[in-house]
């Protein structure tokens, strides 16, 4: 798949956390030209990649904002694909989830990822092209229960929900919209978090990434509205 990229754009957002600079850097690999939005330029400034002549950085982007994320990609140039990797996790017992905890997920999973994909569509259409990709994150508790995971699992779900219309809708103009459904990954984080499991069993993150540069790829011709289990072993 080397070069399969070459001189497309593809928007990543949560570009600078660790699954999704894993995708913006094997996107750079293949020829592609990545835009990220970051919330602030702290972000910007933490992100392990680095601008350059393929790699646009964009701070103070609230995804959750409509007119941001509005302004955000009606200034990118014409869109081939667009990767939704920002989100955020939390867990608590229903009894002690605030309706306040319950719209953050909403908002950090569902509405960030509605958002963006509606801005997508919009500017690929614009862009007069053939088709076009977009890959959303879901996760497993969106598709198996997990207790103490309420609000997340029905954020994630609205995410594998929405994956699903749209690959109905836009059929027909050959934008393909897919999934990927991780499980626990690999990361520092989760390893800090939970010391005593099996690493190994774990999605590794480029692994994960591997999967979603295909299906954001023009060589991806035939799969779409899928939910793509990337448990791994776990």
């Amino acid at each position: 798949m080397a070069g399969a990229f070459e001189g497309r754009h593809v928007v990543v957002t949560g570009g600078c956390g660790a699954l999704g600079s894993a995708v913006a850097s094997a996107l750079l690999e293949h020829g592609a030209i990545v835009h990220i939005p970051a919330l602030n330029q702290e972000e910007a400034d933490r992100c392990p990649l680095r601008t350059g002549a393929n790699l646009d950085i964009a701070p103070n982007i609230n995804l959750a904002d409509e007119q941001q994320v509005e302004a955000f990609f009606t200034d990118l140039p014409a869109l081939w694909a667009s990767v939704h990797v920002a989100g955020g996790f939390a867990m608590a017992p229903i009894a002690r989830t605030s309706l306040k905890d319950f719209r953050a997920q909403m908002d950090m999973n569902l509405v960030t990822c509605f958002l963006c994909c509606r801005e997508a569509v919009k500017k690929m259409r614009a862009g007069g092209a053939d088709g076009g990709r977009i890959v959303n994150v879901a996760a497993k508790p969106a598709l198996a229960a997990v207790g103490g995971m309420a609000a997340y699992s029905c954020a994630k779900a609205g995410v594998a929900a929405l994956t699903q219309a749209l690959a109905e809708e836009l059929r027909d103009e050959g934008m393909w919209v897919n999934a990927v459904v991780p499980s626990i990954m690999d990361t520092r984080a989760n390893r800090r978090a939970m010391p005593d499991a099996d690493h190994e069993k774990w999605p590794k993150l480029d692994e994960v990434a591997r999967t979603i540069v295909f299906l954001a790829s023009p060589e991806n011709r035939v799969t779409r509205g899928a939910l793509v289990p990337v448990y791994g072993r776990s």
